[in-house]
Parts: C-alpha cells; sequence; structure tokens
C-alpha cells in the first residue's frame, strides 16, 4: 500500500494554493492552477511513493494559520517543517531561496552565486520554477537582472502582490 500525502485547498488573497503534508512536514505549498501542476504532482507522489488524500493534518493548520499572519502583515518569516522532494541541485536551489529575507529581492545570477556555481544561472532558473513550496520558500522574490519581474507559477499578477505586501512593511 502506497503512503499518503494529505492535501487540503487554500484559498489566498491572490489565488488558490495546494498544501500538501507527509510525515509531519510540508512537502507541498503550490499554485493550484499552475502550468507545470501535473509535473509536479508527479515528482512528490513518486519520489515520496505515496498518494494525495484529501484531508488536514497538523502541519497544513500550522500552514494556514501562519499563511493568514502573512496576509495580514503579522508575519515576516515562517517556521513550519518543510519536506523538499527534488533533485540536490534543487534543494540547493530551495534552501539559498528561504536566505533571501522578506521585502527583498534577488536575481537568478545573485541565487547562482549564492550556490556556489555562477554558470547555473538557467539551471537555478529552472529549479525556482519547480519549487512546490511557494510564499514559504520565497522564489517570487527573484526578478530579473533588469528588475523585471519574470516568470512565477502563480502569475505574475500574484508575484507583484506579494512583493507589494512585504515592501509596504519596509
Amino acid at each position: 500500500m502506497k503512503n499518503k500525502i494529505q492535501i487540503k485547498y487554500y484559498k489566498t488573497p491572490v489565488g488558490e494554493l495546494i498544501l500538501g503534508s507527509f510525515d509531519d512536514k510540508l512537502c507541498l505549498a503550490d499554485w493550484r492552477y499552475r502550468k507545470m501542476r501535473s509535473s509536479i504532482d508527479k515528482r512528490i507522489k513518486s519520489g515520496l511513493d505515496a498518494d494525495y488524500v484529501e484531508g488536514s493534518s497538523d502541519v497544513i493548520e500550522k500552514t494556514i494559520s501562519q499563511l493568514e499572519e502573512y496576509f495580514s502583515k503579522e508575519r515576516k518569516e515562517f517556521d513550519i517543517p518543510l519536506l523538499f522532494v527534488g533533485t540536490d541541485f534543487q534543494r540547493s536551489v530551495w534552501d539559498a531561496l528561504i536566505q533571501v529575507p522578506y521585502g527583498k529581492t534577488d536575481t537568478y545570477l545573485g541565487l547562482s552565486k549564492k550556490i556556489g556555481n555562477v554558470k547555473a544561472i538557467r539551471a537555478v532558473a529552472g529549479a525556482n520554477g519547480a519549487n512546490a513550496i511557494s510564499i514559504i520558500v520565497p522564489c517570487h522574490r527573484i526578478i530579473g537582472s533588469n528588475g523585471n519581474l519574470v516568470g512565477y507559477a502563480g502569475g505574475l499578477n500574484a508575484k507583484k502582490k506579494l512583493l507589494e505586501l512585504e515592501f509596504s512593511l519596509l
């Protein structure tokens, strides 16, 4: 019998997320209607040898509570136990993303430097796009080298709103 990933849909002020927990950790907080939905789901289910089952868990409820505090401008950092499902390279990029401070932005080149591989800009962009734990692992804080908003799984409008929310508290 396969393992189970508890999932719950959650509507934020900027779009709907699918939240997932496995083994008392958050493995999914991703945009429900993103283009890569099926490939992200496949990677997570395969990596954990598990299927999605609608329900909730303490981790999901804690995530919802912290996201509500974030959107109410009462929280700048999350303390949710995370479970990254991806390659070692992807996990290194996601770890670097967590280091980008609230209300600040960085670029793909900046992230490449942080992981010690300045030539990996495209691979870093790909790993950024494969991030399945949006907002908490703040891929919305990554912008183009020219300062423009570029690619975001939740859409550029959601990215803009998240950055505006964070900048409004600085």
